[in-house]
């Protein structure tokens, strides 16, 4: 099974993938994701879920080994919203293959512009240090694309795997 991680150009200067045109549509329930780059000290990559919108950081470097390194950080991510165990494995089990793409969607890369904004105003303040703890904050943000569904990503995520909020 495999997915698509549609890269801003900052970020595929940095880890400079094979860009594979056009995408299938994703193996997994989550589906594609897009990623862009934010040079702060340390730097990051600012993930979000082209489905639910779900945002997901992790650091920057080492950048060549970005999608090897993804799964584990959505892992986290995931067990931290309350997910469930197998949920969460089938998911991860069917990211083994990760195509590089340009990124594809206005929308998304306006949804990442975004996240970008907040996540600067929100990496300074109490409780943000730890990247799993700022990706949960993040999701919470009520998002434009989501103003007919659920409003956030948090809720996308919550109705996707039929988690109860606590």
């Amino acid at each position: 099974m495999s997915y698509s991680l549609h890269c801003t150009k900052k970020l595929l200067d940095r880890i400079k993938p094979q860009i594979e045109p056009g995408s299938d549509e994703p193996g997994t329930l989550l589906g594609n994701w897009y990623a862009t780059a934010l040079f702060w000290r340390p730097q990051l990559v600012l993930l979000v879920n082209e489905r639910t919108l779900l945002p997901v950081l992790l650091p920057l470097a080492p950048a060549t080994t970005l999608a090897d390194r993804f799964p584990q950080q959505l892992e986290s991510v995931l067990t931290a919203h309350g997910v469930a165990r197998e949920r969460i494995a089938a998911e991860i089990a069917q990211m083994s293959e990760v195509r590089y793409a340009k990124t594809a969607s206005r929308s998304h890369v306006g949804v990442m512009n975004e996240f970008s904004f907040l996540a600067e105003v929100y990496r300074d303040h109490p409780g943000t240090g730890d990247l799993i703890e700022f990706s949960l904050k993040l999701a919470e943000v009520p998002c434009g694309p989501l103003y007919k569904r659920l409003g956030t990503p948090e809720r996308e995520l919550q109705f996707l795997f039929a988690i109860q909020p606590g």
